[in-house]
């Protein structure tokens, strides 16, 4: 693991240390798990399906780049 240090608005920090007592955790383990329940949330919110993608592409129409054809990957994947 990595130490890092963070600063806490006093609120945010009495939340933390209230769901520590609550589940009989320590408040490191409750930050831990807050943070990776909040990335997995994001990185879902940024997964794009196929169709999204291709309705991007649509949206270009005839007066998309002109090297469409060739980095289609680029257009579809990349924001």
């Amino acid at each position: 693991m990595i130490r890092t240090q963070v600063y806490l608005p006093e609120e945010l920090y009495g939340h933390i240390q209230l769901l520590a007592k609550r589940d009989k955790k320590v408040s490191a383990q409750v930050i831990r798990e807050l943070l990776t329940t909040g990335l997995k949330k994001v990185a879902q919110e940024k997964k794009t399906n196929a169709g999204d993608a291709l309705l991007r592409l649509a949206k270009i129409g005839a007066r998309g780049p002109k090297d469409l054809s060739i980095h289609h990957d680029k257009y579809l994947y990349e924001e």
